[in-house]
């Protein structure tokens, strides 16, 4: 199924990458030549002067074009994410590296790959993010929100609830919490499960629990989830950290994370196979290593 094309596009770049400006300059050059209407945003025109289109705030950005394009990698595509949630636009990454697991489209192929794109030959998905409240002060989270340890040397103590049921009393380094989206970075170091984006489904991911028996645990999506620092610990010990970097401090002792309202629009190029990403980020396909 083919989609109108897109007319208005905002770009959004990495800042300090030092490959950042030839690939922006062959970008604009590729989507003048098709004669599309191009904005910066505004902080990639102060880090990387002198690109010749004109900038815009991202909220502004958002509200006056219909496709989002994050040259970087997938912390990059993270950061816009959360900035451009509250907008119905669609957002597309340009990886600057390595095939990523959110900005899948690979700079050396970049303009074979956007031209269908443009003209409306994409796959979509739609994914949603967390909210974490944290005394009255919000923060959000594409990838996880991590209730952790702060310049203490020993373990935290908290309850869980989830939907004002307790679900277990732990002693550990902190909790994961995460969408689907975040099941493939910090959750998996903490041994938590790869989760399909299509789940609609939260992961609990203890860090270094005390009882091995603490295994990780999913639960629904429109889930309410609530944390709360007790026993030994005290609330200066402990942060909220949403996608490593918003902080909060839980002075209350209570940290809750719902899921937010609005999803991301994420396109791809046609045909975006989950797994096959899978296979390469992760080295499924990759032959036995011996030693020589």
């Amino acid at each position: 199924m083919s989609h109108p094309p897109f007319r208005s596009i905002g770009l959004i770049g990495k800042h300090g990458d030092p490959g950042i400006r030839h690939t922006l300059e062959r970008l604009i050059e590729f989507l003048r030549e098709l004669g599309r209407e191009i904005w910066l945003e505004e902080e990639t025109d102060r880090r990387i002067p002198g690109l010749g289109v004109a900038p815009l705030s991202i909220d502004k950005m958002a509200r006056r074009c219909d496709l989002a394009m994050v040259v970087g990698g997938d912390g990059t595509l993270l950061h816009a994410a959360a900035e451009l949630s509250d907008f119905d636009i669609a957002l597309l990454g340009i990886n600057l590296g390595r095939l990523g697991f959110l900005a899948d489209v690979p700079q050396r192929d970049m303009i074979n790959v956007l031209g269908p794109m443009l003209r409306g030959e994409y796959d979509e998905e739609r994914r949603f993010l967390l909210d974490c409240e944290v005394g009255g002060k919000r923060r959000k989270a594409f990838n996880d929100v991590v209730i952790h340890k702060w310049n203490i040397a020993r373990l935290i103590e908290f309850e869980t609830h989830v939907d004002g049921r307790f679900v277990n009393f732990q002693r550990s380094d902190g909790l994961i919490i995460s969408s689907p989206t975040g099941s493939t970075a910090y959750a998996l170091s903490g041994g938590g499960p790869l989760v399909h984006p299509d789940l609609d489904a939260i992961l609990l991911v203890p860090i270094c629990p005390h009882t091995l028996s603490n295994r990780p645990i999913m639960v629904g999506g429109d889930s309410a989830i609530e944390i709360r620092i007790c026993g030994n610990t005290r609330t200066d010990e402990v942060r909220a950290t949403c996608d490593g970097q918003g902080i909060l401090e839980p002075h209350d002792g209570v940290v809750r994370i719902t899921k937010y309202p609005h999803t991301i629009r994420l396109i791809h190029p046609k045909g975006h196979d989950y797994f096959y990403i899978l296979r390469n980020k992760l080295g499924w396909s990759e032959a036995p290593r011996h030693p020589d």
